[in-house]
């Protein structure tokens, strides 16, 4: 594992987005590097995870990238691409950043599974920070009080001893991109931090959001098909 910055600012608050249930963390990050005055500098390299990168409109896209936001001292890691299998090596290094660079808190954003088919998608939270928790109150966000978190969520929370956690989920209807959820992130976050971003754009421009990453999860479960059969190959 390496964790290669450009700039190390201290007590940041970290963010993190990536792929999981209707991509809805990974939407909601790429949106606020978008919105907000955000540098790339820097990269996490996991060796658990395949050597896959994802070109999209002429650009690089890299498995975890990490941004910051100096106006709200925020630090966004990003990943859309799913990486199976790495969830507790991701875990270990947002941690690591975290504690090198005293963060404040960190926040995963997540999407959540429903089976219940509505218009509005509603948002829940587990949080480890007092301050927070009595934000998300007062944004009238309910608490998670019966639940299963899976993924690099969970591993997250086993692995932070120090820096406290807090997870905000949308709920969502779908595996497919869904911006709608994503939104919901956007605007518990706005509570919670005072970002002064306005997530109805994110609604508005859902259809390209939503082709952007589905396109690039399809050539990703393809890359990765041809690499097990390059394995395969090898092997036979």
């Amino acid at each position: 594992m390496e964790i290669i910055l450009q700039k190390r600012p201290k007590n940041v608050t970290i963010i993190q987005g990536f792929p999981g249930i209707g991509m809805v963390g990974a939407i909601a990050a790429e949106f606020l590097i978008q919105h907000l005055d955000s540098e790339l500098i820097g990269k996490i390299i996991l060796d658990k995870t395949p050597p896959l990168v994802a070109v999209h409109q002429g650009k690089l896209i890299e498995p975890f990238s990490i941004y910051y936001n100096r106006k709200y001292n925020l630090m966004i890691i990003h990943s859309i691409i799913a990486t199976p299998g790495a969830e507790w090596q991701l875990a270990e290094a947002v941690v690591g950043l975290a504690n090198d660079l005293k963060a404040k808190e960190i926040i995963s954003l997540e999407g959540i599974g429903s089976a219940t088919e509505t218009e509005t998608s509603k948002t829940l939270y587990y949080s480890r920070s007092r301050r927070l928790q009595n934000l998300l109150k007062k944004a009238k966000i309910e608490q998670l009080s019966e639940g299963i978190i899976i993924g690099q969520t969970s591993a997250l929370l086993v692995k932070a001893d120090v820096t406290p956690v807090s997870c905000i989920f949308a709920e969502t209807h779908t595996n497919l991109p869904d911006s709608k959820a994503a939104a919901e992130l956007i605007k518990a976050l706005d509570a919670v931090l005072g970002l002064k971003i306005d997530y109805k754009p994110l609604l508005q421009v859902a259809a390209q959001f939503e082709e952007k990453f589905r396109g690039i999860m399809v050539q990703s479960e393809k890359a990765r098909d041809l690499q097990e059969k390059k394995q395969m190959s090898y092997v036979g």
